[in-house]
């Protein structure tokens, strides 16, 4: 039976999302990858452990993650009941839906049947009585947001959630959603978007600004863009790759000789910072405090070790982020 270091906390900082009060660490596991059911089950057993030695609370699901469909959320849930559950009121842990998820038209959107059903599904995956954060996972634009926004507080007003978030909204809907769910007194604290060096639509579409006028958090994935932001490919493209094993997400074709000199010249001031790459792409994140937390995955425990060094060296210098930018054509 795992028992969890008691010097945990002392490896991690936390910081509150938005003006809520709940706390998030700096850095939180996703399980979108590496947790499904062609994955190792004891490496994940070992992820989950490391990452909770470690001070990493907050544990981040979806109904879909796998392959296949639930599988992340049944291999999470059989953790739980072997190994977590003594520390359930020590983790934050989330789940979405939105996304397709089954067959027909309730399996997919943001409609009131689609996401109570789907997060009672969810629920007995985990084995779990209720998530802290559950989030609509994306706009939809053939569900009215009223109908959507009231099927999170709805779920709130449940017990089944004790929060609720959106995940890959633009600004402008992301201030309409939160009118209505403030005036439904919903617990809406958090934003979940993708976020990085190479990758700052957040920025662009007004969603970092607007998350920050209204008080709620960010929590932002794929922060290393899918690996490119570590010194995995300097030197080629290793076979146990992401690339070599997939190609969904991240194929060869990104990897242009443009963007290789953007990474060299980026390892560059990471090596100055006496930080990875991966630590200083993870750093750059949380650089302002608008940003709560960062969304790490992890393949390897040795990852989440590296990761979490971020903790160390979280500001910049003003010439470092000119640099950055500079390399980025900003």
């Amino acid at each position: 039976m795992y028992q969890a270091q008691e010097n945990r906390y002392e490896n991690m900082k936390y910081f509150s999302c938005g003006k809520s009060g709940l706390k998030l660490p700096a850095v939180s596991l996703g399980l979108w990858h590496n947790f499904g059911s062609k994955d190792n089950f004891d490496n994940m057993k070992d992820l989950i452990f490391t990452a909770f030695d470690n001070g990493i609370t907050h544990f981040d699901l979806a109904n879909n993650y796998g392959p296949v469909y639930g599988s992340a959320e049944d291999n999470f849930g059989r953790i739980m009941e072997s190994d977590m559950r003594p520390y359930r009121n020590q983790m934050v842990i989330s789940t979405k839906a939105g996304y397709d998820m089954w067959p027909g038209p309730y399996g997919d959107g943001g409609s009131r049947k689609y996401l109570l059903s789907s997060l009672d599904e969810s629920l007995k995956r985990m084995k779990l009585d209720y998530v802290d954060i559950f989030y609509h996972h994306r706009m939809d634009p053939e569900t009215p947001l009223e109908e959507t926004m009231l099927a999170l507080d709805s779920i709130v007003k449940s017990g089944k959630a004790l929060y609720v978030g959106i995940s890959n909204y633009t600004g402008e809907v992301m201030e309409k959603a939160a009118v209505i769910l403030k005036e439904l007194k919903c617990p809406f604290i958090i934003n979940q978007n993708r976020y990085s060096i190479f990758d700052r639509s957040i920025e662009e579409n007004g969603l970092k600004a607007a998350a920050v006028q209204n008080g709620c958090g960010i929590i932002a994935f794929s922060p290393l863009a899918q690996g490119l932001l570590t010194d995995k490919y300097l030197h080629g493209i290793p076979e146990d790759s992401r690339i070599k094993r997939d190609g969904r997400f991240l194929n060869e074709s990104a990897l242009t000789e443009k963007t290789l000199g953007q990474i060299r010249a980026l390892n560059e001031i990471a090596a100055n910072r006496g930080q990875s790459l991966a630590q200083m792409a993870l750093s750059w994140i949380l650089k302002d405090g608008e940003v709560t937390s960062v969304l790490i995955g992890a393949s390897r425990p040795s990852q989440i070790t590296e990761n979490i060094g971020i903790i160390r060296k979280l500001d910049f210098t003003e010439e470092e982020l000119k640099e950055v930018d500079r390399i980025c054509g900003l």
